[in-house]
This record gives C-alpha cells, structure tokens and sequence, in this order.
C-alpha cells in the first residue's frame, strides 16, 4: 500500500497533464510494488517556483521547471524492486509526460502496519480489515 507524494511546479502542466502524470505514477506502484487493485493514494501539490530548490548534488544534470519529486512511503520492499520502480518511473514519464529523467527525483521510505489507518481510527492491518 504506497502512499505516494508528487510535488511539481504551480503552472506548468494543465489539469490532464497532473492526471496523467498520477495515472503513471499509479500504474507503476501496480505492476512493480504488486499494489492491490483500488489501492490509489496520491497526494499532489503544486509549488510556486521559488518554493522548490533543487540542485543537481554534483551530477551535473541541468534542472528545468518540469521537476517532479516522488515520496513513496511502502512497507518492505527490497532494494531490488525499489530500482526496478525508479527505473520504470523514469522511463514512463519521459516516454508519456514528458519528463525529463534529470527533472525526477525518487524517495522512497519504509513504513510499518502499525503505521496506517484508513479511517474510523483502526488500524486496519492490525485489525484484521485489512
């Protein structure tokens, strides 16, 4: 179950443009992380340009106001499969966002069950609900 933060510059992309870059993102945390069906949680905030700084730590890259940040916050994946996510992640959204892979930086942070609750105060996982 990914919880997944998209940060992104306010005014450079329409309103289909952030649909279909969470559609993306959504469809790799399907077929790479195996999220369940119906197990979308997206949250996307846009920033004002001087509200994002972001340099290149040394790799060269040349940043543009395409930058997309990815929070996932996933419980027990291993390093292989969070590659095999970055990798995917970055080849889908150029291809069909157009973003550039200098424009897209990936964190990803491990939680626990005992971290989530859905609603009505439950710790669903723990509970059993889930």
């Amino acid at each position: 179950m990914p919880l997944v933060k998209i940060d992104i510059i306010k005014g450079i992309r329409t309103p289909q443009e952030i649909k279909k870059l969470a559609d993306v993102i959504q469809q790799v945390m399907l077929e790479k992380f195996n999220a369940p069906p119906r197990d979308r949680y997206q949250i996307i905030t846009q920033h004002e340009p001087y509200e994002i700084i972001c340099e290149d730590t040394n790799l060269n890259f040349q940043r543009t106001d395409k930058l997309v940040f990815i929070q996932i916050f996933q419980q027990g994946r291993d390093a292989e499969t969070k590659q095999a996510v970055y990798k995917e992640l970055q080849r889908r959204l150029e291809v069909d966002c157009g973003v550039p892979g200098t424009d897209l930086i990936i964190s990803c942070s491990r939680n626990e069950r005992e971290d989530w609750s859905f609603g009505m105060g439950r710790a669903q996982f723990l509970t059993g609900d889930l």
